[in-house]
């Protein structure tokens, strides 16, 4: 067995020792655990975790015939999504000690397919804003980003090998970016959101963060019962015709986001894909402002029942922006929706013949300090179009911290944007 500490490897080569009985699921949920206890107290992922729970299920795997492809795999639960056996909060007061009487139809996925459910992992507040105190395992000085905070600490720390995570506006893609690990926002409804707590239902992704993309496809594999988009890496050879694209958002980026950009071009092109450059059209210049109004519109009025009920136990920054979205007029939501809707029918015409696009995932490094999540303008337009998007490192920043990238695919075409993100993340060897 490798020397590596097993809680370190990645997801694929724990799942073959685990698979031939090389190693017991109860001896990989005590070195998951072992870093917990180790960490947990500078790093803050988790809102629940109960080692006895979890040895218990590692140790009913080991009696037992293999279970599945994610057989004694430990994995970190968002918490928005419901656990029949662990309470979900929201990481709100208005939720404290709330016990759901079902699994979100994900976990149950992911529980026969042989996973241990670790823990409930950090969310900011209803998984919108205020951040609830993880931090960057990469610099603990730093965010994690959010909203799935405590879902990409987790995994970079080597806590966890995975993650669930959410999606409405870049909640997967831009914490697993600033972290330094794989974020895999599927196409919209791909992946089941029953039991999962919604924000904006007509943008709301579930997401899943790894330490890569291969492990990442393995996830959601089993999380969505879909084989095909799990794969080897001798699968992965050819190189794909990537189209790159700034956005309108461009100019919101940091200088040094700016140069890694044409950077990973060059370092891709030099691999031997070939490299297009794209510029999305004018009407695509709207899609920020219009993926605003529509998740503000209907996250309001989704949590007009807290409001009522339970205003003074939710904080001021949720219910100050709770507030605003209700402020937002039928007229305008519906003029946002029609715009998303006519952009999203002009993909095939921008994508072309590229197979996937890369574009930046965040302005710039994850921000010191914990009181913001990062700046989300890069990752909104891309959840509005309801395509995939897989992040990856395409170099650091001053403070040595990773600058996130994302590939980009079709609507419906998560298994070719996967194989690619893998292709792209070799290569760039981040």
């Amino acid at each position: 067995m490798s020397a590596t500490p097993v809680n370190e490897l990645s997801a694929f080569d724990a799942a073959r020792l685990l698979q031939r009985r090389d190693l017991s699921a109860e001896d990989y949920a005590k070195a998951c655990l072992a870093r917990i206890d180790a960490r947990e107290s500078l790093i803050g992922a988790f809102a629940y975790i109960r080692p006895e729970q979890v040895l218990d299920q590692a140790r009913a795997l080991d009696r037992g015939p293999i279970r599945g492809p994610l057989h004694g795999l430990t994995v970190g639960i968002k918490d928005v999504f419901d656990t029949r056996d662990m309470p979900t909060q929201g990481g709100s007061e208005a939720f404290r000690g709330h016990q759901p009487a079902t699994d979100a139809a994900v976990i149950a996925l992911l529980r026969g397919a042989g996973a241990v459910m670790l823990g409930k992992t950090v969310t900011t507040e209803l998984a919108t804003f205020p951040p609830n105190g993880t931090r960057n395992p990469r610099d603990p000085a730093h965010t994690p980003g959010g909203s799935s905070s405590g879902s990409a600490a987790a995994v970079a720390d080597c806590m966890v090998p995975f993650a669930t995570a959410t999606q409405t506006l870049g909640s997967t893609i831009r914490p697993a970016g600033y972290c330094g690990v794989a974020g895999y926002k599927p196409t919209y409804n791909l992946l089941p959101r029953r039991g999962v707590w919604p924000n904006a239902e007509s943008v709301d992704t579930v997401g899943l963060i790894a330490r890569d993309v291969r492990d990442v496809a393995m996830l959601a594999a089993a999380a969505g019962h879909y084989p095909a988009l799990a794969f080897d890496d001798a699968a992965v050879n050819a190189a794909p015709v990537i189209g790159f694209c700034q956005t309108w958002e461009w100019s919101r980026a940091d200088s040094f986001m700016h140069t890694a950009f044409d950077a990973c071009r060059s370092q891709l092109a030099a691999a031997g894909a070939r490299v297009l450059a794209i510029d999305l059209p004018e009407s695509f210049r709207g899609l920020l402002d219009a993926h605003r109004m529509v998740a503000w519109y209907e996250m309001a009025r989704g949590f007009a029942d807290i409001v009522a009920h339970d205003a003074d136990r939710i904080r001021k920054p949720l219910l100050d922006r709770t507030l605003g979205g209700l402020e937002v007029s039928p007229a305008t939501y519906l003029a946002a929706q029609a715009l998303g809707r006519a952009c999203r029918e002009q993909l095939a015409n921008v994508f072309g013949e590229c197979d996937v696009l890369f574009a930046p995932a965040a302005t710039g490094e994850a921000p010191a300090g914990l009181e913001s999540t990062g700046d989300t303008s890069m990752n909104q337009i891309w959840t509005f179009l309801h395509g995939p998007s897989v992040s990856v490192t395409g170099g650091f920043g001053p403070n040595g911290l990773p600058l996130a990238m994302q590939v980009l695919g079709r609507i419906g075409d998560d298994a070719r944007t996967l194989r690619a993100a893998r292709w792209v993340e070799r290569v760039l060897g981040r």
